[in-house]
């Protein structure tokens, strides 16, 4: 005999917790079903530990998907205002640190236990340790078994995220069920995660430790924060955000001189003539940076020596120094995953699948993806109290048909 809800979420992350949450307060019966031991993993290590979990400066047009309108809706009606609202509530002091990014004072599991306490006010129902053996269309819902129990429910919110950072549990397993259901997946990669280089750019990878303040390129996509040099490539805010723009063959365009006026080498000569090139450079980057960028342009001796044509050729690779990354450092290094389930396959409104009535798709297993610095939280928040809102409705409503019976096992 199973036991009956309005509602199941599957995830116990950002997304799962906030629609539970927000659905419970509405009156609805929710269940969480968490794989993990624990809620909110990715929550807890996120932000070195202190969550960066919203950003002042949150717009549609900062958040890649096959269909860049699509996160209008639901975060144009819950903002990061109304995150901060509730924050702010439960006594969470933070802070902003660069380009609007909010984090916590103290620990990230500040916000875990905030979104814990939201669940316990709408008697949610949150159990972890629980592997889904089979989830379907069960006559007018839904049913989802796990390995100990079967529960039914009028709706089924899949919350399960995407497979970045492995080790925390995370899997494809989204895809997998939206696919039993027929909606259709944009193909997922790692996003916002560190390139490789080899080839002739494996000189670099011996700047490992070295970072820097420049403009990253990928196309017409442009990026300035830190860029780091590792042991396998870039990696750093820049080439973070860059990622998830690149895609393999593309080539990645760093300026290395973004803080500098035209014509900056030429200027120098004139100003410093006995000066070299190397130590221009060591005035405006880390010296090791600088030696090897010098050595590369091979532009010896006195910069007064040097014609004006090829110190303007020198700093025009300088802003435009360019890389072909053999790859990235995959899911265990992203932060996110870029793809997901498919937008057309969703109400932008509701988050609900279009096909079936009563089954939701929300944070990051859907084809939506932000920015680097508190964007995907604020996404999460966003379309799960978006689908929370929509149940809620539905509920509230005269009943409605159900879509043709389904089992996706």
């Amino acid at each position: 005999m199973s036991r009956e809800f309005d509602a199941i979420v599957l995830g116990g992350g950002a997304a799962g917790l906030m629609c539970a949450a927000f659905a419970g307060q509405q009156g609805l019966r929710v269940l969480v079903l968490e794989k993990a031991e624990k809620v909110g993993r990715k929550i807890l290590i996120s932000g070195g530990g202190r969550c960066n979990f919203t950003n002042l400066q949150i717009a549609p047009e900062r958040y890649l998907s096959a269909n860049p309108h699509f996160a209008k809706s639901a975060l144009s009606r819950y903002t990061t205002r109304d995150f901060l609202d509730l924050v702010e509530r439960y006594g969470i002091a933070w802070h902003e640190k660069t380009l609007g990014q909010l984090f916590c004072d103290g620990s990230a599991s500040q916000i875990v236990d905030m979104l814990l306490a939201e669940c316990a006010k709408g008697d949610v129902t949150v159990m972890t340790g629980q592997e889904i053996v089979e989830a379907g269309r069960h006559g007018k819902g839904f049913a989802v078994v796990t390995s100990d129990a079967e529960y039914g429910a009028g709706n089924l919110v899949i919350a399960t995220g995407g497979p970045s950072i492995p080790k925390m549990g995370a899997s494809d397993f989204a895809y997998a069920l939206a696919r039993q259901f027929g909606l259709k997946v944009v193909e997922p990669r790692p996003a916002l995660v560190p390139l490789t280089l080899g080839g002739e750019d494996i000189l670099f990878r011996e700047l490992s430790g070295v970072s820097a303040d420049v403009t990253a390129r990928s196309g017409k996509t442009r990026f300035r924060e830190a860029a780091l040099f590792t042991h396998r490539g870039l990696s750093g805010p820049s080439i973070l955000q860059i990622s998830s723009y690149w895609r393999h063959g593309d080539q990645v365009g760093i300026d290395f001189l973004a803080d500098e006026g035209a014509d900056w080498l030429v200027e120098a000569k004139r100003a410093q003539p006995r000066s070299s090139i190397k130590s221009e450079l060591r005035g405006v980057l880390p010296e090791r940076l600088a030696a090897t960028l010098a050595d590369r342009l091979e532009l010896d001796g006195d910069i007064g020596n040097i014609p004006d044509k090829a110190l303007r050729s020198a700093e025009a690779k300088l802003r435009d120094w360019t890389f072909t990354p053999t790859g990235t450092e995959g899911y265990a290094k992203a932060e996110v995953t870029a793809g997901g389930v498919s937008t057309a396959e969703l109400s932008s409104r509701t988050m609900e699948a279009k096909k079936h009535p009563g089954l939701y798709c929300i944070g990051e297993a859907v084809d939506v993806t932000g920015w680097l610095g508190g964007y995907n939280f604020q996404w999460a928040w966003a379309s799960g109290v978006a689908a929370a809102r929509a149940m809620a409705e539905a509920a509230a409503a005269p009943s409605r048909s159900p879509a043709p019976s389904e089992t996706a096992s």
